[in-house]
């Protein structure tokens, strides 16, 4: 009968229950300190975890959407209720149409014109 060997080290704190933590962490939009405090581990641990496991990093970027996922449904689904949100949403979305502010194209200017402009207003040719 043969014996495993032991790995050695200290035991991960990285178990199922840290793990599901971290993600209920990164549902609601928590940074990796954020979520490694309600984890209770250390970003180093978050950190070799990842570098273990890449295809977390791709679950945890996906999961940090999820408020603003919310949050679009919330206003979408409020939009016939609300028409002052919706008018936001439109002068938002729809610029081009619907913003009370119109954006300027400012002209580009070199530093050469600017001191050929100054001298002719000093000459008062201008």
């Amino acid at each position: 009968m043969t014996k495993k060997k032991h790995p050695g080290g200290r035991p991960t704190k990285m178990t199922e229950a840290v793990v599901e933590k971290l993600q209920q962490a990164f549902a609601f939009g928590c940074t990796d300190l954020e979520a490694c405090l309600f984890a209770d581990i250390s970003k180093d641990c978050l950190y070799n975890y990842q570098k273990k496991y890449p295809k977390f990093v791709e679950r945890k970027q996906l999961l940090k959407e999820n408020p603003v996922l919310q949050a679009r449904k919330s206003v979408v689904n409020d939009l016939e209720h609300n028409p002052d949100l919706a008018l936001k949403y439109l002068e938002r979305k729809k610029k081009d149409e619907f913003s009370l502010r119109h954006e300027h194209s400012h002209e580009i200017v070199s530093l050469e014109e600017i001191v050929k402009r100054l001298e002719g207003v000093e000459d008062g040719s201008d």
